[in-house]
């Protein structure tokens, strides 16, 4: 019985190796060929442009002090009105420096007939060259204070540092004012700026004197813009370009803070290489897609520009002509046997 049992256990042995001899003669399993769909890159034109968020800024925008602290004796701020350069907005009580004007007027006069007097002494040498010399300088003296005075007086004086559209009123005639005391603002309205950051990889593009197009919200008008000056460097934190561009407000529609969007137009690329985006791997470093060659695929490394909602630029790594795989991407490994499913773009 015994050796009836150890017979069997010996038969079933040898099947089993004999099985497993069989299936190393034939080889590893190969993998199983991927059915996947296609796509073959060809020369696209690309227009280069892109839209950005922008900032409208006054031209020029300063506010209204005044010089001196004094009470306020004429206020002629009419709230939006436009005014030109030097125009008087204001002006300080000023009786006391007008007293003080008068008396030192009075000094000079009686100083210019001492002078006199001993002007004609020191011909006759009446007195010494230094006794008049003394009130020579007494009269520079005093017209070197009544120069003061005048400035002081004119400091009284509230004026448009520019041309410009005034702000609302923050102060009423009579009161009691002081140099950081605010009468109003005032801002350069007919001509505007506009500040947007462009990418970094368009800084080289951007010149002096390009137009750029900008369009606000609940406005359909497109208007137009022209680059005036550009930051010398880099952001680090955001890498982009500060940029400002002059803009003529014809229609006065444009107002200091409004948001636009900022369309700029670069020269178009004839010969640009667009693929499906679904094409592209992204990986920790970089990205990849994947290539079709001879019923293989292989990863290529690749760097990308611009992109829409369904195709993406390709700037490196790939040429007309490549065959790549835009379907069952997350299934292949390197040199991973795959076959024509469709060509998409044909």
């Amino acid at each position: 019985m015994i050796s009836i049992l150890f017979l069997g256990i010996f038969a079933s042995c040898s099947s089993k190796k004999s099985g497993l001899e069989a299936q190393a003669k034939k080889g590893p399993i190969a993998p199983p060929v991927l059915n996947t769909d296609m796509f073959i890159v060809a020369a696209t034109p690309l227009s280069d442009n892109i839209s950005l968020p922008g900032n409208i800024l006054a031209n020029e925008v300063s506010e209204i002090h005044p010089e001196i602290s004094g009470r306020l004796t004429l206020l002629n701020i009419a709230e939006g009105k436009t005014v030109a350069a030097g125009e008087l907005l204001g002006k300080i009580y000023d009786g006391d420096l007008r007293a003080q004007l008068s008396k030192l007027s009075i000094q000079l006069q009686q100083a210019q007939r001492t002078a006199k007097r001993y002007e004609e002494l020191l011909k006759i040498q009446g007195v010494s060259q230094q006794e008049y010399d003394e009130h020579l300088l007494n009269i520079s003296n005093i017209k070197a204070d009544m120069a003061i005075v005048h400035s002081n007086i004119k400091r009284t004086e509230i004026r448009a540092p520019f041309s410009g559209a005034l702000g609302l009123k923050l102060v009423s005639p009579g009161a009691y004012v002081t140099p950081a005391t605010i009468l109003t603002t005032i801002r350069q309205n007919t001509q505007l700026k506009l500040d947007f950051s462009l990418p970094e990889k368009y800084a080289i593009k951007i010149q002096v004197g390009q137009l750029v197009y900008f369009k606000m919200e609940n406005n359909a008008k497109e208007y137009s813009a022209k680059i005036m000056a550009t930051e010398r460097g880099i952001a680090e934190d955001s890498r982009s370009l500060n940029v400002r561009a002059l803009v003529m407000n014809n229609d006065g529609q444009i107002l200091p803070g409004n948001f636009v969007e900022v369309t700029t137009n670069f020269a178009p690329d004839p010969n640009a290489i667009m693929v499906p985006t679904q094409a592209v791997i992204p990986q920790a470093r970089g990205k990849k897609i994947a290539l079709f060659k001879e019923g293989t695929a292989f990863f290529q490394d690749v760097e990308t520009g611009l992109r829409d909602t369904s195709m993406v630029q390709i700037t490196r790594g790939l040429k007309v002509g490549d065959t790549i795989i835009v379907s069952g991407i997350m299934s292949l490994r390197p040199n991973s046997k795959v076959s024509l499913g469709k060509i998409v773009n044909k």
